[in-house]
């Protein structure tokens, strides 16, 4: 059946968002109503908003939330009422070639699903009856969602879901860009450029992989205090004009192994690149803006034997890295309660965003 829910919505770019009353409407085939407990309001959100992600307005923002599926459409047989789910923002057909090489988030197909569920339909309306578009097919920031059966992955019910809402982005991309991405290496050096909730989780993901010495830099002492309750080793205030590089090699001797830019800059990516030694790794985390560009001395790839890569999404397969991320944090091995400095209700939404540009959290969390 349809319900009422509300919803935190961007309808101009530029202008803080609006929470208003919406119509979420039942599943249909291979799809599942899910009632939210925790969405995570991420970058990429703030994105969306500015149109560093150019995506079609009005728009539900939201993609990184967990919650109790309360519904389930034709043909779904592998979830039911009841259980609890996290929400996947890529979509994985299961049948083009990524997919077929485990490689999920290459998935050839998941443009189908940028602001709408993979038919191309919606099942969010306004409170005058016009179609709103979701999120990266998911449109989670709203007490309820419909969302393809595909973009959920189902959790162990013990695990509380605030903090299960953040391995739905933030702990994966960072994490993963670490194991998956990276496979960095224990005993290695690791330069990690933006201590934000992305930044913090490559921090955390290269402790638990063993690097020695891990280097926190950040426009931000606060973050910087931050990064260091997540593995850092050492920190670098960044300050404007300044060239970093130098006092990154001297404390890596000669260049960290990998360095992760986390921001979303391609100036910084460059810098990134720039300071890892002699066969390093570079990672480009962050989402740029559609017109930024990386320019590096095509030399250095050739003597260096450097490498400069993206990770999207950590490189991950959800219903693989969603549990053992999960199965960590019971562990006691990952740190997600930590990561929650501020829950919003999601009244205060706008609040959570303005507080996010700031750079005030590690993770906000609106809790429904």
């Amino acid at each position: 059946m349809a319900r009422a829910a509300r919803a935190v919505i961007c309808r101009e770019l530029n202008k803080p968002v609006l929470v208003e009353r919406i119509t979420v409407d039942a599943p249909k085939r291979g799809e599942v109503m899910v009632k939210l407990a925790a969405c995570g309001v991420c970058h990429s959100d703030l994105s969306a908003t500015n149109g560093t992600i150019p995506l079609t307005l009005p728009l539900i923002l939201g993609h990184e939330a967990a919650g109790e599926i309360v519904e389930v459409g034709e043909g779904v047989d592998t979830l039911a009422r009841g259980d609890h789910v996290v929400s996947s923002f890529i979509y994985m057909c299961g049948k083009c070639r990524f997919c077929a090489q485990g490689r999920p988030v290459l998935c050839l197909n998941q443009g189908k699903a940028l602001t709408t569920l993979p038919d191309g339909t919606l099942r969010t309306h306004d409170a005058q009856g016009a179609a709103l578009n979701i999120f990266s097919g998911c449109g989670v920031m709203a007490e309820y969602a419909t969302v393809s059966a595909e973009n959920v992955v189902k959790i162990d019910a013990s695990i509380p879901l605030e903090c299960a809402a953040l391995v739905g982005c933030a702990v994966t991309t960072g994490v993963g860009a670490v194991f998956n991405t990276a496979e960095v290496a224990p005993g290695s050096s690791v330069a990690v450029f933006g201590c934000g909730g992305i930044g913090l989780n490559v921090i955390q993901g290269a402790h638990i992989a063993g690097a020695r010495r891990i280097v926190a830099i950040d426009t931000l002492p606060a973050k910087l205090d931050m990064a260091k309750q997540f593995g850092a080793t050492d920190t670098l205030l960044s300050k404007p004009g300044e060239d970093l590089v130098k006092p990154i090699k001297k404390l890596t001797d000669g260049g960290p192994d990998y360095a992760f830019e986390c921001v979303g800059s391609g100036e910084l990516a460059a810098l990134a690149y720039r300071a890892v030694g002699r066969g390093g790794v570079a990672v480009v985390v962050g989402v740029a803006k559609p017109s930024d560009s990386t320019a590096v001395r095509t030399m250095t790839l050739l003597f260096e034997e450097k490498t400069l890569t993206g990770s999207y999404f950590g490189s991950c397969v959800p219903r693989v890295d969603f549990p053992r991320l999960l199965a960590l944090y019971m562990a006691g091995r990952l740190k997600l309660d930590e990561l929650i400095t501020h829950r919003y209700s999601i009244e205060q939404a706008p609040t959570a965003f303005a507080d996010l540009e700031a750079g005030k959290n590690a993770r906000g969390v609106i809790a429904f």
